[in-house]
Order: structure tokens, then sequence, then C-alpha cells
């Protein structure tokens, strides 16, 4: 069994993860979180916000999960987002065609589809199934498609990604931090993605949950004034050059933005945000790593984009966030699709004078000529360059319309004006986290086993911030005169707002196990001690160390030792064995 297998088999018996729809046989890409997996997540989500929205102070917005079509067509998503894929002329198996050379070609996704097909041909590339020959490759859009209202007049899909929420929002947004730069939106959420055959378990989900970040800036200054907090910072990077090489790189953030592998300093810092988001949820430092894009992977847009990856078992590396630079082109094709205005005004330091064209339509002709239609006439020709106002008849397209326009109806100069200020379109950094990815990591990392009195003992090391349990309550026999203080000790510590698992099933010893396989970090033993000297017995997760505490003290040592505030054996009295 690897170890996978020990995670996924320890998360489905536990209460973790569980395959979704397993009454009637499940489906590939969904799953469920049981009574531990959802408070991880939680936690996780949490330990988030806590990085973005209470240290960086951005906002918490909350979007519907379906979109209308004219967002994705202004995103991309209509028109670009799609896997290539063949099928099997035998079996009718279809594969990810991409996929199936990824042994041959070492960014295969970077191939236009008559590439991928020729690469398939060529290296006697067959079914994996039956060994059929393969088709010619056709592209399939992974969002999931639907229609709002009766009669499938209005089509919608579920959104592929939380960030357009953002950019939809981006008037309101601006107006809420009082039309200044930066400012940064956040949204947890889940996004859907219709993938072709998702074998990787909860790697690779039809379902899953995005938290992202959307900050914008001013595209003038990439300088971050808290930079200084992170520049020390030492990370492994896997940079274009390194890729080249094969072996990845130590370095500081500051060393690595004044080289110029990391593009500026504002990215630079939300990569290192990023680390130590991913330390405290509790990832291997030494199976972290950061890579980023190639060129020939690298959006267009894009001015620079690094990907933390997590090392797994199986899987080897994967993605689990992406931070990218994706300069204006949100905006500006949400500003496109939309006709709004998306442009964010900044005063100058110092006023400054220029010659600019200047036009005037004549809205007393233009009125009773166009009547509704005047004032986006006019809107139009204030948008034209010089020579096309200098032609006869004057063209501007309205509505999808062309329409002509009389040139004595507008006037135009150049002239010198003072500029206070200008319209910027916003660039925008995003880091973007799988909170999935991000959970089953988690599991992973923290997952261990050792011997301990010729048994194995297997063990979640998870972090405190994130683990579902925070303290189990064991009274050492199930009988009522230990039973009734250790529930009492359970009541008071969910009234400080903890989660507490009471367990009286089976030998302690047992009990102990099942808490140190689920990640509990404190059990709390009540005997006949408790009853005869007002003392507990604090057991310790990790070490598997036993203090004795006195019962007066638990409300303020528990939370005190969760919070990392008291080491363990400064907290009680240890005892041997």
């Amino acid at each position: 069994m690897d170890m996978y297998e020990k995670v996924i088999e320890l998360a489905r018996r536990r209460g973790f993860i569980w395959p979704a729809f397993e009454l009637y046989g499940g489906s590939a890409g969904f799953y469920d979180y049981g009574p531990l997996g959802a408070p991880l997540k939680r936690g996780i989500e949490d330990l988030w916000r806590g990085f973005f929205v209470i240290r960086e102070g951005f906002c918490e917005i909350e979007c519907p999960t379906i979109g209308v079509e004219e967002i994705f067509k202004a995103s991309g998503h209509l028109s670009g987002f799609s896997d290539p894929l063949t099928e099997c002329q035998e079996c009718r198996e279809i594969y990810r065609a991409d996929h199936l050379i990824k042994h041959i070609v070492e960014v295969p996704d970077a191939l236009a589809n008559e590439e991928i097909y020729r690469v398939i041909k060529e290296n006697d590339v067959f079914c994996p199934e039956c060994g059929g020959d393969l088709s010619e490759i056709y592209e399939f859009n992974l969002m999931f498609r639907t229609s709002i209202g009766p009669g499938g007049k209005q089509p919608g899909y579920l959104r592929p990604e939380t960030a357009q929420g953002m950019f939809v929002n981006f008037q309101r947004l601006l107006r809420h931090y009082r039309d200044r730069l930066p400012f940064g939106a956040v949204q947890i959420g889940k996004s859907y993605r219709n993938e072709i055959s998702p074998r990787q378990g909860v790697i690779r989900l039809r379902e899953f949950t995005q938290a992202e970040a959307e900050i914008f800036i001013n595209p003038a200054d990439k300088s971050h004034p808290r930079f200084g907090e992170v520049a020390d910072l030492v990370l492994t990077l896997y940079s274009q050059e390194a890729q080249e090489r094969g072996e990845a790189e130590e370095m500081t953030v500051s060393e690595a933005v004044a080289k110029g592998i990391i593009a500026h300093e504002i990215l630079g810092y939300y990569v290192a945000r990023t680390y130590q988001f991913l330390l405290e949820a509790g990832l291997s430092e030494d199976k972290l790593r950061f890579r980023q894009h190639k060129a020939d992977e690298m959006a267009h847009y894009a001015a620079d984009c690094w990907d933390a990856e997590a090392l797994l078992d199986r899987f080897g590396w994967i993605e689990i966030v992406g931070v990218a630079d994706r300069t204006n082109y949100d905006l500006r094709s949400h500003m496109a699709q939309s006709q709004a205005n998306l442009t964010v005004y900044l005063p100058l330091d110092l006023p400054r004078r220029e010659e600019r064209l200047v036009v005037r339509p004549d809205m007393k002709r233009l009125g009773p000529l166009f009547r509704k239609g005047a004032k986006a006439v006019a809107d139009a020709l204030s948008a034209l360059p010089m020579e096309e106002l200098k032609r006869d008849p004057i063209v501007v397209v309205v509505d999808g319309e062309r329409v002509e326009v009389d040139p004595d109806l507008v006037a135009f100069e150049m002239e010198e004006v003072e500029v206070r200020g200008e319209e910027v379109v916003p660039h925008v950094i995003e880091p973007s986290f799988g909170i999935d990815r991000i959970l089953y990591s988690v599991l992973e990392h923290s997952y261990r086993e050792e011997e301990v009195e010729g048994e194995t003992r297997a063990v979640l090391a998870l972090k405190n911030r994130v683990v579902p349990i925070q303290v189990a309550v064991l009274p050492l026999m199930d009988r009522d005169e230990l039973s009734g203080p250790a529930e009492e000790i359970a009541r008071e510590l969910r009234a400080l707002d903890l989660r507490v698992e009471y367990d009286s099933s089976g030998s302690i010893g047992r009990r102990y196990r099942r808490n140190d396989e689920v990640g509990t970090p404190y059990s709390i033993t009540i005997d006949y001690e408790t009853l005869e000297e007002g003392t507990v017995t604090i057991r310790d997760r990790d070490s598997m160390a036993q203090i004795r505490v006195a019962r007066s003290e638990i409300a303020e040592k528990i939370p005190a030792l969760l919070r990392g505030e008291r080491g363990f054996s400064e907290a009680g009295t240890p005892l041997g064995g």
C-alpha cells in the first residue's frame, strides 16, 4: 500500500473524505467532506482568511456560482477553456490527447491539436485500454452549461473559477475603497470544471473549492510597502532557467526580485505570503517549491506566473497555488464586452501641460437628427482620432450599426490643456489557491507511521490552527463516577469555542491511537486521581508524553497550549512512561 492509499484509506474510514453519491454507485470527480474533513477544510479556509482578509486588509465578497454568458465571453472561457480530446476507434474510450504524449513531449499542452496528433501517429501511441487507433483531436469545453429561467432562452454556466466575480464588481469595489489603488478583494467558493477523466482522487475534481484574491494595483508602481517583511525569506525556486538545468535553487525573495527572476516586488511579496500560508497550513518545507511558468506555457497577457507545487508520493510535483501578474487583461476584456468604464483616476503629484485633441459635437443639431441615440453618437465621435474626423462623411459604429455624420456637426482642434491626473486600467495580481489539493497535501505531509510497543502507530501531525478536533476528553473507564466529571470538562471546553471529542468507548490505549490518527493534539484523561486529588492527565499527540494538571487549570492551559503560548512539558507535572 503506497502513501496515497494509506492516506485515502484513513480519510475514508475516519470521515475526512468520502466518495460522493456512493449509495448510487458514485461519479468520478466528486467527493464529500465528512465529520472530520469539513472542519479541516474550514480551518484551512479560515487560516487563508487570516492571511488575506485580516492581515492584508482585503474585503471578502460572495458571488453566484452561475454566471451569464456575457461574463465568459469576456473572460475567454467560452472560446478558449477547452481540452484536446481523442477517441479510441475500437472501444470508444475518450482521452485527453496531450496527456497521452507526456512521456514524449515536455510541455504537450503548448502544442496545437494538429501537432499533438502528429506526435501520436509518429510515435505509435494507441489506446491505453485496448490498443486501438486514436481519432483526430477535437476540443471539449470544460464548462457546465445550464439555462436561466424557463424556456432556456438565457444560457448560463457554472463558473470555472471565482475570479470573474471580482472583475464584474470592480466599479463597486473601487467605490468601497474610496477610488484609491491599490486594493484587493477575495472570494472563497465552489468552482466547476467538467473534467474528461478525473482519475486522481481529490487532486482533480469536477466540483472544487477555490480561494482567490484579486489585487488591483497601479501599473506604474509595482513596489510593495511591506516587501521588507518577506525580503529575507528563502524559497525553493524552479525558475525558467532552473528548469533548463533540471534543478531548483534556493534564494531569498529580494535576491529573486533583484535578479529579475521574479518580475517585481508585489509578485514576490505574494509568492512569499503564499509560502508562509502553506507552511502554517501544514505542508512540509522540504516538499514545497515554486515553479515559474515557461515561456511557451505563460499566458500571453501575463507578466509573470509562479505555481506553488507540493511533492506527493504518487503524483510527484502538483500545482496547488498559482500566483500571477495578469496585467490589465481581465478588466480590458470586460470593458470591451460590457462597454463600461473600468478605469481608475490617478491624480498626478505635479500637474503637466500637454496637447490634446478636443472634440465638440454639436448636440443642438445632433439631437433632432438622432433623438435618443444622440448621446451615443456624440460619445462615439469624441472617441475618434483626428484622421477619422477629417473624413466626409464621418463614420461611427453605435450598437453595432454604421452611422454616417455630416462633418459640419462636429468641431475639433488640438488644444494645450493642464493635466492633473490620468485614467488607467489597473493591473491585477492574482494568488489562486486550490483548497482541495491543499487539504490532501496537508493530510499526506502530516501522515506518519511508527512502531510503538510492537504495534504500528499512525499519526496525523496536523497543525493546531487547522486540526478538526482540538482536544479529546477521555474517562479512563466508562463508569458513572468518571463519565460525569469528564462530560462536565467537555462542556466547559466547548463553552470556550473549542472543538472537543468525548470518547468513552474501548480501552484507553485504543482511544489514544484513534485520536493520534485523526490529528487530535491533546487528550485529557479523567481517572480516579481526578476524584481524589482534583488532577487530570494531558497527553501530547506527537511525543506521547503526559503531564498532570490541576482540574481547575484546564480551561486556561488547553487554549494556551493550542495557541503555542506554553511548552507542553512546562504546562504541568511530567509523568513517566
